[in-house]
């Protein structure tokens, strides 16, 4: 992934993720929701593209209890619940890495529903936690600053602690088609 896009995706990683405490791993699951087009349909692995805003694509694998993923055809307008869950632990000795796609090492290690899956090591500058800020610096010894949406997020975080991140994209769990 290019070095212009880590900042981005560290910042939707942390935005949604609970820092570790100590050298233990938080996962924390949220579901978001989103309006697209069924761009195509692939039924044998159960996972469709969507394209959203700006022709942007979107591969999501949908959850077997979704009944309207048999019924699906490109062009359809639909609005997408999906899961997502982040992985945040901190990693003493681990360097600092840009992000890159650890999708097929999910796959092998059983995680079938897994359609994309990114990690970065990154380290902890400074935390401001009254204005919920958190300052880190990548691989290339750039810094960034960038707002959290919760407090929590910050807790148990110190300066110079490395943290590696993982972000999942798991499964669509509700499909509902638009009305036309």
């Amino acid at each position: 992934m290019s070095r212009l896009l880590l900042p981005a995706a560290v910042t939707a990683v942390l935005g949604v993720a609970i820092p570790a405490v100590a050298q233990t791993a938080n996962v924390v699951t949220r579901e978001s929701t989103f309006t697209a087009t069924v761009d195509r349909v692939e039924r044998s692995s159960r996972v469709v593209t969507f394209k959203g805003e700006g022709g942007t694509l979107q591969d999501v694998y949908v959850d077997p209890k979704v009944s309207v993923f048999n019924d699906l055809q490109v062009g359809d307008v639909v609005t997408v619940r999906l899961i997502d869950s982040v992985i945040v632990q901190v990693r003493p000795n681990a360097q600092p890495s840009g992000l890159h796609d650890t999708t097929e090492e999910a796959k092998k290690a059983g995680s079938d529903r897994v359609v994309a899956q990114s990690k970065a090591v990154v380290t902890i500058e400074a935390i401001d936690a009254p204005k919920l800020l958190v300052k880190y610096r990548t691989e290339y010894n750039q810094q960034f600053t960038r707002v959290v949406s919760d407090k929590r997020l910050l807790e148990g975080l110190r300066p110079g602690d490395r943290v590696e991140v993982t972000m999942t994209r798991e499964r669509a769990v509700d499909i509902q088609r638009q009305k036309k």
